[in-house]
């Protein structure tokens, strides 16, 4: 038979129990919580990213588009300037 002091022991070691598994329940709720919103704020900053990637991509397409046109304008004319300078 458990005597007194066991008997308190045991009842104090069941309170703290009782109140980690309280603890534990609110720190899971918590956390679901934060990342909850840490993942909205996630999926918003990709959201972002993504469109000035897309617009920062229509941009260097257009800028290689002219460069491109400007190396062939140039090249073109090198080759005429070539030409009547050699008299074909």
């Amino acid at each position: 038979m458990p005597t007194v002091g066991a008997k308190r022991r045991l009842r104090l070691v069941d309170w703290f129990n009782r109140v980690d598994a309280t603890y534990r329940t609110e720190l899971r709720e918590l956390n679901e919580l934060n990342f909850g919103r840490f993942d909205a704020k996630l999926e918003a900053l990709e959201s972002r990213l993504e469109a000035r990637m897309a617009a920062f991509e229509a941009r260097i397409i257009r800028w290689m588009f002219l460069f491109w046109v400007g190396q062939a304008v140039t090249t073109v004319g090198l080759v005429f300037g070539v030409v009547r300078l050699t008299g074909r």
